[in-house]
């Protein structure tokens, strides 16, 4: 193993790096962390590149650069960009997590899992998936993880229908995964879909009550309910933020919290393999969930 120090490299589109992520990463034991800001595709070549040669090839796996943001297509965008310059020996580490989506993500649908056991043959395979607030960073993830299980997902929009299909198409694209659209603005509508739910996440805005407990009694055939919001009003009635496990009307529920708590072992346990790894990782939401799995057995 090389004896040269590790550094984190932390790039972000935005204007601001998360602190949550710095926290992190000093968490896990690097000591020196630098952040850029405002970084465009087109910028992200040229900073891996400089962080690839201004250390000797043995030292160069002791380069971590990683891309946050907000942005789940552009965050893998720019994964790709930067994993296009690398060449051995001058290989880095790239770990992507924009706004800690695949990690979330990760951890929401590892949950799912693990609550499914004993209850459907299978687990997710032709789990019948509805996800709330898929155009937001962590429900458009969560569908493809849950899709790349088996699952049959249909993303929801609270709007119009096509803000949904641009995200299927997006993710059709990039990952070969079919998803379902459908629209549900109000608690009638909302009804009506989730009679076919095995599995209802809910991804939408921090205080949004998206399945009304009305809405949950008619979910005949819900195993479970996962939400990733942890500010009241929680997104699944009946669902708080430290439920596991919690009895509905019809199936469990998980809250916020107990997903959270998966989700920053596996954002921490990445960060510090990748500091101590021997040789240059590529991170992203696949990686992120099968540790997630792990840790939810």
């Amino acid at each position: 193993m090389s004896d040269a120090e590790p550094i984190l490299h932390m790039i972000t589109p935005l204007k601001n790096t998360s602190p949550f992520d710095v926290n992190m990463g000093v968490d896990a034991g690097f000591k020196t962390i630098a952040t850029y800001q405002e970084v465009g595709l087109k910028d992200v070549v040229g900073l891996t590149q400089d962080a690839m040669f201004s250390r000797s090839p043995n030292d160069a796996k002791r380069t971590v650069l990683f891309i946050g943001g907000k942005d789940a297509s552009l965050a893998l965008d720019q994964m790709a960009a930067a994993a296009s310059a690398l060449f051995p020996p001058f290989e880095i580490s790239i770990f992507a997590d924009p706004s800690g989506a695949f990690t979330t993500a990760a951890a929401m649908i590892a949950q799912v899992e693990k609550r499914l056991r004993g209850k459907r043959e299978g687990g997710l395979e032709g789990a019948r998936v509805q996800v709330y607030g898929a155009t937001g960073i962590i429900g458009g993830i969560a569908a493809v993880i849950a899709a790349q299980a088996g699952a049959k997902v249909t993303i929801v929009s609270h709007l119009v229908i096509e803000d949904v299909e641009a995200k299927a198409v997006d993710f059709k694209k990039r990952f070969g995964v079919k998803l379902d659209c459908a629209v549900a603005r109000d608690d009638a509508e909302k009804t009506a879909l989730v009679k076919n739910a095995d599995v209802i996440l809910t991804c939408a805005s921090a205080g949004v009550e998206v399945i009304s407990a009305d809405v949950l009694k008619a979910a005949d055939n819900l195993l479970v309910a996962a939400d990733i919001n942890a500010v009241p009003p929680n997104g699944v009635a009946g669902v708080d933020s430290n439920a596991d496990g919690v009895a509905l009307p019809h199936g469990v529920g998980i809250g916020a919290l107990t997903i959270g708590q998966v989700k920053y072992q596996v954002q921490h346990q990445i960060l510090k393999r990748i500091r101590n790894s021997d040789t240059a990782l590529q991170i992203s939401f696949l990686e992120a969930f099968e540790l997630a799995r792990q840790l939810s057995e």
